[in-house]
């Protein structure tokens, strides 16, 4: 007889994903999107391994996981868990959950973890056994579950998981998630900024330069650790499209409605520079610094823009895919500082900062009345120089960056079908 599963989730990308990795595997699978019908389930019926979900509407996964237990004290639970962490890995086995799986998760890494639960099933003396001995571990060493993800994990994680959950999301999430993103880069900018203004006097414009790509980090850390829709790090989806789980089409759209978020997002940062009165910092030298950027940026030729545009987010799709492979928020700090702090330091350029950074510097000359450097033509910054010689170019290169040079590049590393593959019927 087939083993049968119950699986408890409120996205139902997740609950068909995992009818399908688990009915292959032979489990008699059951899914509800309800954790009300999920106990009403686990006490009327038999289930030898049940899945739930960390956090649905109106219930916290752990208390589940606990009435779980108690209703259905011969299952196996296993905890899908999107925000991992040592001690809610703890908690989960106090509460009863055999283990845990973090998302996203790949369908072998799913699988492999409820086989190991499965087989702790064995006696009732095994499993509470094996919830001892889960406990120690997690409390004192890194877990099997807390491993960081190789390449080849993250190029698959990417195609089948990332990029099908974004095109997924309703449209409303998406474009309030792409506002965030455009703010919380442009918080990047604006702390760059006001670190820098005043430092290649003092400490030379290397260290300037340093300074001010270690402070923007925490634009992409925000959108990264916080949850958000950044345009360049949705670049990625190419990969999903390669692999054909998702249309360019629906990419496409995405991208454009993530796109016009973020500069809705970014124009509220460089308002709030603006009516704050923070540029009149160092007698306005701060301001004059934001001008100054500005002014740069839309003076650069269009191959200038293209190129460095490119390197940028070549640079920032890396940080964005060794945080996948970090298990724990430490280590996504970590990946994303080095390739951000890299690309502000050497002057690449990204379109979602430029689009805090040159309004910002349209502002504060046009309001404030603050003059930009004399080697640059005043009349240069202005709205149309800022689509069209800045953002149309940027946006360009930062699609072949991020897109091309590590969507692609990964997808035909891991993912390419192999000759035999393209022959099978």
């Amino acid at each position: 007889m087939a083993e049968r599963m119950l699986i408890i989730d409120d996205e139902e990308i997740v609950l068909e994903s995992c009818r399908k990795i688990f009915t292959a595997e032979g489990f008699d699978v059951v899914i509800t999107p309800s954790p009300q019908e999920g106990l009403r389930l686990a006490s009327n019926s038999s289930f030898d391994v049940i899945l739930c979900d960390w956090k649905m509407p109106g219930f916290d996964g752990m208390d589940v996981v606990e009435e779980l237990d108690r209703r259905s004290p011969d299952s196996s639970v296993v905890m899908i868990s999107g925000y991992p962490t040592v001690g809610r890995a703890a908690e989960a086995m106090k509460r009863g959950a055999m283990d845990y799986v973090p998302k996203p998760f790949t369908p072998d890494e799913i699988a492999e973890v409820v086989k190991k639960a499965v087989r702790r099933k064995v006696t009732e003396e095994k499993k509470a056994l094996g919830r001892f001995e889960k406990i120690i571990q997690t409390l004192q060493f890194p877990t099997p579950a807390l491993e960081d993800k190789p390449p080849k994990t993250i190029a698959e994680t990417v195609a089948s998981t990332v990029g099908v959950s974004k095109v997924t999301s309703p449209w409303v999430s998406v474009f309030v998630l792409g506002i965030l993103a455009g703010a919380y880069i442009g918080f990047g900018g604006l702390l760059s900024t006001a670190v820098s203004f005043d430092l290649a006097n003092t400490m030379g414009i290397g260290f300037k330069k340093f300074m001010a790509g270690t402070a923007f980090s925490v634009g992409l850390i925000l959108v990264v650790i916080a949850g958000a829709e950044l345009f360049t790090g949705n670049n990625l989806m190419i990969s999903s499209a390669m692999s054909k789980k998702i249309t360019f089409g629906t990419m496409s759209a995405r991208w454009g409605v993530v796109w016009f978020a973020n500069l809705v997002g970014s124009l509220i940062l460089a308002l709030m520079l603006y009516f704050s009165g923070l540029w009149k910092t160092g007698h306005g030298a701060l301001g004059a610094s934001a001008v100054g950027i500005a002014y740069a940026k839309v003076n650069l030729s269009f191959i200038e823009a293209l190129v460095r545009a490119i390197g940028c987010n070549w640079l920032v799709c890396l940080a964005v895919w060794m945080a996948l492979a970090a298990r724990q928020t430490v280590g996504k700090i970590f990946a994303i500082y080095f390739p951000i702090m890299a690309f502000v330091a050497i002057g690449f350029e990204h379109v979602v900062a430029n689009m805090y950074f040159i309004p910002a510097g349209i502002f504060l000359h046009t309001w404030a009345g603050i003059a930009g450097p004399a080697t640059f033509d005043p009349s240069s910054l202005n709205w149309i120089s800022f689509l069209w010689k800045n953002m149309v170019p940027v946006t360009i290169g930062n699609i072949i960056g991020g897109a091309v040079f590590v969507g692609m590049s990964y997808w035909g590393a891991y993912l390419r079908p192999s000759s035999e593959d393209k022959g099978k019927v």
